[in-house]
């Protein structure tokens, strides 16, 4: 068997239409639980009615579309789809435009200082932007955006501190310093929704959601209570943050929220002092997956000591346009804006359809 993926999986079965409403099966959401083993490959397609007389030919013409790939074990599972939960984001955040989650797969590569800067990248662009946390065990955004105000309460509604134009809300403006976040899955969805339906966002362009690592309770709250724009997933170039990375996106398919891209994250150094170019953790790693998944490849960002030191001046790099750091965060909300574009004509397409 062809060395075969999730994703390949996915574009394959784009192509498998159900007759009664002559939409693919993936743009349906209808596609879930997809493994790949050894020559073998099994999924689900949750559909609304698995009495209708269309699913026989459904199932085979799945069945066919996988093993094109050279796969020769191929189950299919039909399963009635979960009554839909309606998603009230018209009601919780009406003036925004779009939502994008910014997440990644693990801790440590720098997901917290590239969605501050990249709302701040968005910002110097001319955009009104806001920026959530939704980090709840370990929110840094206030920190990086200076922490200079504090959010307020008028009529009933949480009004945002604003840091560099930016409205932004956090749950570490109302946690005591260094108190850690013991939460289950119910008081995570609440925070979420609050954040959403509570804060005073007004009209905005974009709304940066930061998102914790890896792929919990969080995650899932935000995609089932709005209907995100899309996920940028943030890695470093090495093999085991991508490995990582990857699983993240699963989530995120599964859940059927389009990948916008991906960015790399400390994709290399240049010492000040004499120039010469070190590739720490590798380099291109994450093109070369954006290329092999399907994906867009937003940009690279830098590793440099003046990041590091800005950030924790709480000074995001991406208000000095003229910074090679800068730039590359303006290039990388250059690019992340075509793929919103290009997703909006996309489902103008589908909606046409």
């Amino acid at each position: 068997m062809a060395n075969v993926h999730p994703q390949d999986v996915l574009r394959a079965l784009g192509s498998v239409r159900d007759p009664s409403q002559g939409r693919d099966v993936v743009s349906l959401g209808w596609v879930r639980d997809v493994e790949v083993g050894h020559d073998r490959v099994s999924l689900t397609l949750a559909v609304p009615n698995p009495a209708s007389p269309t699913i026989e030919q459904l199932s085979r013409s799945t069945r066919e579309a996988v093993a094109a790939l050279g796969v020769h074990d191929v189950q299919v599972k039909i399963a009635a789809q979960p009554a839909a939960q309606p998603r009230a984001a018209a009601s919780l955040i009406p003036g925004v435009k779009h939502t994008i989650a910014v997440a990644s797969g693990k801790g440590g590569v720098g997901k917290s200082t590239v969605a501050a800067n990249l709302a701040v990248a968005l910002r110097e662009a001319g955009r009104q932007v806001g920026l959530m946390d939704t980090d709840v065990y370990g929110p840094s955004v206030p920190m990086l955006m200076g922490g200079r105000a504090e959010p307020r309460v008028v009529e009933g509604k949480i009004e945002p501190p604003v840091e560099y134009g930016i409205k932004i809300i956090s749950m570490a403006y109302f946690l005591p310093k260094n108190e850690a976040v013991i939460w289950r899955g119910p008081m995570l969805h609440k925070t979420i929704s609050q954040f959403l339906g509570d804060v005073r966002w007004g009209e905005l362009d974009y709304l940066v959601m930061d998102l914790p690592p890896g792929t919990g309770d969080i995650q899932l709250s935000l995609a089932q209570t709005i209907p995100l724009t899309g996920a940028v997933i943030v890695s470093t170039p090495q093999d085991l943050a991508l490995t990582v990375a990857s699983k993240a996106i699963a989530m995120f398919q599964k859940l059927n929220v389009p990948i916008l891209g991906i960015i790399e994250n400390m994709s290399h150094y240049v010492c000040p002092q004499c120039g010469h170019r070190d590739d720490i953790f590798g380099h291109g790693g994450a093109r070369e997956a954006s290329a092999r998944m399907g994906f867009a490849f937003l940009g690279e960002i830098p590793l440099e000591t003046s990041i590091r030191v800005r950030s924790d001046r709480g000074e995001p790099v991406a208000l000095d346009r003229t910074s090679p750091h800068g730039q590359a965060f303006q290039a990388v909300a250059a690019a992340l804006e075509q793929q919103v574009q290009a997703a909006g004509s996309r489902a103008a397409e589908v909606s046409i359809e």
